[in-house]
């Protein structure tokens, strides 16, 4: 009876991977309450995805996580780039075309502002732990705008492997971060209008913790949160490999 259901959890992973997910965010969902709140049920999760990751690799000594092990191979599918990007710009349905409009300059200068000032900021960590070429410390100043736009950046420079795992890891710890300071930052900020959250998310990127930092302050300001922080990270994979990396080789 077991060998019937694993091999029907084998042969239908994604489903089996959508369960998996499902439990874990239950889990998340349920430790955040825990917290009152303050940290948000999507924060933990992806700790939590990290952990699980890690000892698949440990485990199974593979590259690729849980998805290492059969039964859990559909998550290599559910976490690929197809649904990921679909859920990246589903994030943005819902917003409003007269609010996006609202926020005119001030929500182009954002972006702008955001990229560049997370790439300086993560080219200034990268020199800090000894990454003095070129393509590393792009690649990392890529990795803080977002952790897609790191690797993105990196397959373009020519990056090591390590370098691109670096600048993803990065991201991935802003994004962490961006989750859980939102709704701390959310009144001094006054991030209590649509405006504001397009200017906020322009600012911040990284459109997961942008969303789950909303959801956590005020769910109907995610689509315009999330909007401008998918255009960030569009605009960090256009900027950092062309413009950023030929004002670092000027520079250096």
């Amino acid at each position: 009876m077991m060998d019937i259901i694993v091999g029907i959890m084998t042969d239908y992973g994604l489903v089996m991977s959508f369960a998996v997910v499902g439990v874990v965010m239950w889990v998340s969902y349920g430790l955040s309450k825990l917290t009152k709140g303050r940290i948000h049920g999507s924060a933990i999760a992806i700790v939590l995805g990290l952990v699980l990751a890690f000892i698949g690799g440990i485990a199974t000594g593979g590259s690729k996580g849980l998805s290492d092990v059969a039964l859990f191979s559909g998550l290599g599918v559910m976490g690929g780039s197809m649904l990921r990007d679909f859920a990246i710009i589903s994030t943005a349905f819902g917003a409003r075309l007269e609010e996006i409009k609202k926020s005119g300059l001030p929500g182009i200068l954002s972006l702008l502002i955001g990229v560049v000032l997370a790439f300086i900021l993560g080219v200034v960590l990268a020199f800090a732990f000894g990454y003095t070429d070129v393509a590393s410390m792009t690649t990392i100043g890529a990795g803080a705008v977002t952790f897609i736009v790191g690797p993105v950046t990196g397959a373009a420079v020519g990056a090591t492997s390590d370098v691109v795992a670096i600048s993803i890891a990065i991201g991935v710890i802003k994004s962490i971060v961006v989750m859980i300071i939102t709704p701390v930052l959310a009144k001094p900020l006054r991030l209590n209008n649509p405006k504001a959250a397009m200017i906020y998310g322009g600012l911040m990127g990284t459109t997961s913790g942008t969303a789950a930092g909303l959801a956590a302050t005020d769910a109907r300001l995610v689509p315009y949160g999330a909007m401008t922080a998918t255009f960030y990270t569009g605009l960090g994979c256009l900027l950092c490999p062309s413009v950023l990396y030929l004002a670092m080789t000027t520079l250096l």
